[in-house]
C-alpha cells in the first residue's frame, strides 16, 4: 500500500476535480461514478487486446486490501464525523423510532433477505447454501447515508426525518456487524451459537460498545474543557478516535457503536460546554474536511474493486435479484411500519418512502464480504454485494432528491 499511496490520492484527486468540474454530481457519487468510468474503459482496452491499463491497475488497487482499509481504518473517522453532527436532544425525541429501525430493522431485513435469496438463487443458476445466503443478508442490511442526510439538509425536509435517518444508519452499522459475525460464524466454522451465546455476544458487542464509547467521550469531554488551545484540542479528538477505536478491538466491544456514542456525546456536551467558539470552527471544518476526503477515497476504491471481481451473466443476473430483494426488505422492515404507524410515528408524511428509496448500502457491506475467508461462496458474495452497492449509490442516490422534494414538506 505505502508504495501506491501517492497514485491513488492523485488518483482520487483528478477524478473529484473531474467530478466537480464536469459531472457536478454529489460528491461521493460522482467520483463512484467516474471510477466505475475509468474501470468500464480499461476493461474495454483489456477486451481489444491492450491489457496494460487493466495489469497496472489491477496491480495498483488489487494490492490494496480494500476490507482491512475501512474497517480498520477509515470506518471509526467516518461514523465519529457523522455522529458529530447529531442533534443529541432530537435523537433522545425520537429514540424509538431510531432504536427499533437501527436494531429489529436490521436484524428483520437480513433475515428477510437470506431467506429471500435461499428461494430466488436458483433461478440465475447459482444456488447458494442457506447459511451463506444469510451472511449476505447481515452484510447487506446495514445502510449508509452517503449524500442523504446533507440532501435532507440542503433542502430543508424536517429536521425530525433527517435525524432518524442519520440516526439509523449510523447506529445500524455496529448491529449489522454484530450479526454478520454470528451469521458467518454459522456458515464459515460450521458453529451454531445458542440463544444465551448470542444474547450474550450481543450484549458484549453492542452494550459494552455504547458504554465505553460514553466514557471514551466523557474522559475526552473533560480534557477538551480543561484547554482552550483549537490545535490541542482538534488533536485530542484525533486521537481519542483512533486510539478508542483500537482499544475497543481488544477489549472485544464494537468500536463502530463505541465511536457513535463517543461522537454524539463530543458533538453536543462538548461543543456546548467544553469548546470556545474558535475551537467548535476549526473543528467542525476539520472533520467535515476529513469526512469528505475519505468518503472521496472509499467510493473511487468501490469504483476501481470492478477491475479485480469475478463477473458472469450468472452473477450478474444473482447481483440484479439481489438488489431487488434488498429493496424490497427495507420497504417491508422500514417503510411499511412507518406508513402504517401514520402521525404515531412523529415523522412528516412521506418519510417511509425516504426511509425506504434513500437506504442506501456502501463501502462497509463491500468491506464484510471481501473479510469473508477465500472460496466459491465468498466469490460470488462480493459480486453480489458489488452489484447491490453500485446500483443502490447510483440510481437510488441520483434520484431520491426527486424522492425527497415530492413527498416530503421542505422549506426550501
Amino acid at each position: 500500500m505505502p508504495e501506491f499511496l501517492p497514485v491513488f490520492l492523485v488518483v482520487t484527486a483528478v477524478i473529484a476535480w473531474f467530478n466537480a468540474r464536469f459531472l457536478r454530481l454529489p460528491s461521493t457519487i460522482g467520483v463512484m461514478a467516474a471510477a466505475l468510468i475509468l474501470s468500464t474503459l480499461t476493461l474495454l482496452l483489456d477486451h481489444a487486446g491492450l491489457g496494460r491499463p487493466r495489469q497496472y491497475a489491477a496491480e495498483l488497487f488489487g494490492s490494496i486490501d480494500f476490507s482491512d482499509v475501512l474497517m480498520e481504518g477509515m470506518l471509526s473517522l467516518l461514523l465519529f464525523a457523522g455522529a458529530l453532527q447529531v442533534d443529541l436532544r432530537q435523537l433522545a425525541r425520537y429514540r424509538w423510532q431510531v432504536g427499533l429501525l437501527a436494531v429489529l430493522g436490521t436484524v428483520a431485513a437480513a433475515l428477510l433477505v437470506g431467506f429471500g435469496l435461499y428461494y430466488l438463487l436458483p433461478l440465475a443458476g447459482i444456488p447458494l447454501p442457506l447459511a451463506f445466503c444469510m451472511v449476505f443478508g447481515a452484510l447487506i442490511a446495514p445502510t449508509d447515508p452517503i449524500s442523504v442526510t446533507g440532501l435532507l439538509r440542503k433542502v430543508g425536509a424536517p429536521a425530525n426525518l433527517e435525524t432518524v435517518v442519520s440516526g439509523e444508519s449510523l447506529f445500524n452499522d455496529g448491529v449489522g456487524i454484530v450479526v454478520f459475525t454470528v451469521m458467518a460464524a454459522i456458515a464459515v466454522e460450521h458453529h451454531l451459537p445458542g440463544a444465551a451465546e448470542t444474547s450474550l455476544l450481543l450484549l458484549r458487542e453492542a452494550g459494552g460498545g455504547i458504554v465505553y464509547g460514553a466514557a471514551l467521550g466523557t474522559v475526552t469531554y473533560f480534557m477538551l474543557k480543561s484547554i482552550d488551545s483549537y490545535q490541542e484540542e482538534v488533536l485530542l479528538t484525533v486521537a481519542a478516535v483512533l486510539g478508542g477505536y483500537s482499544l475497543a478491538h481488544v477489549l472485544e466491544v464494537s468500536g463502530p457503536l463505541a465511536m457513535v456514542a463517543a461522537g454524539i456525546l463530543i458533538g453536543n456536551r462538548g461543543r456546548r460546554d467544553a469548546m470556545s467558539d474558535r475551537t467548535r470552527e476549526q473543528l467542525d471544518q476539520f472533520w467535515e474536511l476529513l469526512d469528505a476526503m475519505l468518503n472521496a477515497v472509499l467510493f473511487v476504491l468501490i469504483g476501481f474493486e470492478a477491475l479485480v471481481l469475478p463477473f458472469s451473466g450468472p452473477l450478474f443476473a444473482a447481483g440484479m435479484l439481489a438488489a431487488g430483494v434488498t429493496l424490497l426488505a427495507r420497504l417491508l422492515t422500514a417503510g411499511l411500519p412507518v406508513a402504517a404507524l401514520g402521525k404515531h410515528s412523529g415523522l412528516p408524511r412521506g418519510a417511509w418512502q425516504v426511509l425506504t428509496w434513500g437506504g442506501l448500502r456502501g463501502g462497509i457491506s463491500v468491506a464484510l464480504a471481501l473479510s469473508l475467508p477465500a472460496g466459491p461462496e465468498r466469490d460470488v458474495l462480493v459480486t453480489m454485494t458489488y452489484i447491490v452497492v453500485v446500483l443502490s449509490v447510483l440510481v437510488q442516490g441520483l434520484s431520491v432528491e426527486r424522492v425527497v422534494r415530492k413527498v416530503v414538506p421542505c422549506t426550501d
